[in-house]
């Protein structure tokens, strides 16, 4: 009796290791059908795909972006053509920095934020803090909202002067400027910044506290797969 007890416990152990996943186990997949260009389905989209560059806080292409295009989830254009169609009665179109982010690409980002020594980029786009505390400040992750496909990293540019508008900070500045709380920008910059905002919002995206020019999809299709295609 005493046996077949321990031989169920031993079975339940073994099931549990089998069936349980490990705490830090991502969910990742390759399968790009689920994803669009966001070009294909708002044309007069501008598109400047920063880690396709040299010019980004790493100072280097990143890992998985064999093309300056942004891909989306189908859901996520959806709602951002709608987006995009109340910015242009207000007299804006959406430029696009970022959008899906492979995931080879964020671990990119986690070996150059390990690496001390490499600070060329530090001038531009975190002079005021220490690279030890980007991982801390949010700044780096382990995991990013932009590789679940349903993130974007954007701005508004005025149709007449072809011009940005002024958001009182510049995309991936680590600082607090870059916060939408931020005391530190004029009340136009905030205004700009609200106009923004408001429209994302109301077409179902959330803001991220820390950056004002990301927002992700409020019902994203893919809330824990993590995808890793590569941008081309």
């Amino acid at each position: 009796m005493r046996k077949s007890k321990v031989f169920l416990l031993l079975l339940i152990l073994v099931c549990l290791s089998i069936t349980t996943p490990a705490f830090s186990e991502i969910k990742t997949s390759t399968n790009s059908e689920g994803f669009v260009k966001i070009s294909d389905i708002i044309p007069e989209v501008i598109q400047e795909i920063r880690y396709f560059s040299t010019y980004n806080f790493v100072g280097a292409r990143i890992d998985g972006y064999n093309a300056p295009i942004a891909y989306m989830t189908k859901e996520g254009v959806t709602a951002l053509r709608k987006a995009s169609e109340d910015f242009k009665r207000q007299g804006y179109v959406i430029k696009i920095y970022d959008a899906y982010r492979p995931q080879q690409g964020v671990n990119h980002f986690k070996r150059w934020a390990k690496d001390l020594s490499d600070t060329k980029m530090k001038s531009t786009f975190y002079p005021n803090i220490d690279k030890t505390k980007l991982f801390k400040l949010g700044f780096i992750a382990s995991r990013s909202g932009h590789s679940r496909g349903s993130t974007i990293d954007m701005t508004l540019v005025n149709i007449k002067t072809g011009k940005e508008i002024d958001m009182g900070g510049v995309f991936d500045f680590f600082g607090e400027i870059s916060h939408h709380d931020t005391k530190q920008i004029t009340a136009k910059q905030k205004a700009n910044r609200k106009i923004l905002k408001d429209t994302m919002t109301k077409y179902g995206f959330r803001p991220y506290s820390n950056e004002w020019w990301h927002y992700t999809l409020n019902n994203e299709p893919y809330e824990e797969t993590y995808f890793d295609f590569p941008v081309e």
